[in-house]
């Protein structure tokens, strides 16, 4: 089957029962962590969270409505946009993530206050939140619709996605230091940023991967040293300087954060005029990428 412009039609393969099944109980998990750190710890000491999510908080402060129903009527609007800008699998996930945070602060509005002191208040609201909403973007959900709505604009805007979430904030948590005072206002950005963290490590996960590109007339030590002392494999990259004319060879290698001290080491002890490019990697999946075991 062709589409108009005469291209073959890419068939859309759905994700597995089991998939969809581990997907909705992580999603179903990091709502209930989320919304118990809403109603349990933040909104008992007169804090928010940003996005969305603290538009709500102060909405349902200030009116008799419950924060589940603003939750929902709020992020709607961010369900279609996502629709339509992303696709039908990430709106679904969004939806129902969405749901489940609003159900999970609706059954949990009566619970009863785990902390009464705002720097407790304030360490552990961020780590909680970090880890529920973390939990659920890992997992390809989304509980706010400030990043969709971040999304669009910077497809119309000069702006950067967190540029425009920083300036959406900006002006929320400076709504919050009229409803609930300038003190209640710092501390609520003080539990965003510990839960942006918290969310960071979570979705990243605490070894962060790191890839490197090296380029030494000592390739061939140097790739059997990262091997043997590292038990990391290598990649050789063919290239060509532009200015010299010169055939080298790149080592490319791939590992955890931790073990970036150790690979400066091997180079350094090899060849101290290697050049070397080190950037982070998001993700690394598939092919041989595993630690062997090293003596």
């Amino acid at each position: 089957m062709k589409e108009a412009d005469g291209k073959p039609k890419t068939k859309h393969i759905g994700l597995p029962i089991g998939s969809i099944v581990k997907r909705a109980l992580f999603i179903t998990i990091g709502a209930i962590i989320t919304g118990y750190g809403l109603e349990a710890i933040l909104i008992p000491n007169q804090m928010i969270d940003g996005g969305v999510t603290g538009l709500s908080m102060i909405l349902s402060h200030i009116t008799p409505i419950n924060l589940s129903v603003f939750l929902v009527l709020l992020n709607l609007p961010f369900f279609f946009l996502g629709y339509k800008q992303i696709g039908k699998t990430f709106a679904i996930s969004m939806l129902y993530g969405i749901i489940a945070l609003s159900v999970a602060t609706s059954l949990m509005h009566s619970v009863e206050p785990v902390v009464d002191d705002h720097l407790l208040a304030v360490v552990f609201g961020g780590l909680t939140l970090g880890i529920g909403v973390g939990l659920t973007m890992r997992n390809g959900g989304v509980l706010d619709g400030t990043e969709t709505l971040a999304i669009l604009i910077e497809k119309k805007l000069p702006f950067s996605v967190g540029e425009v979430i920083m300036f959406i904030n900006v002006i929320i948590f400076a709504c919050a230091a009229f409803v609930y005072g300038l003190e209640n206002a710092l501390f609520s950005m003080l539990t965003y940023y510990i839960a942006f963290r918290t969310i960071d490590i979570v979705v990243k996960g605490m070894e962060d991967m790191k890839a490197m590109y090296i380029i030494s007339d000592h390739s061939d030590a140097l790739a059997d040293a990262i091997n043997d002392r590292l038990g990391r494999g290598v990649t050789f990259l063919h290239a060509e300087g532009a200015y010299s004319g010169e055939d080298k060879r790149v080592i490319m290698a791939v590992f955890t954060r931790l073990e970036e001290t150790k690979m400066k080491d091997i180079i350094r002890d090899i060849d101290e005029n290697a050049f070397i490019i080190s950037t982070d990697v998001a993700e690394v999946r598939g092919g041989r990428f595993k630690k062997r075991d090293i003596h």
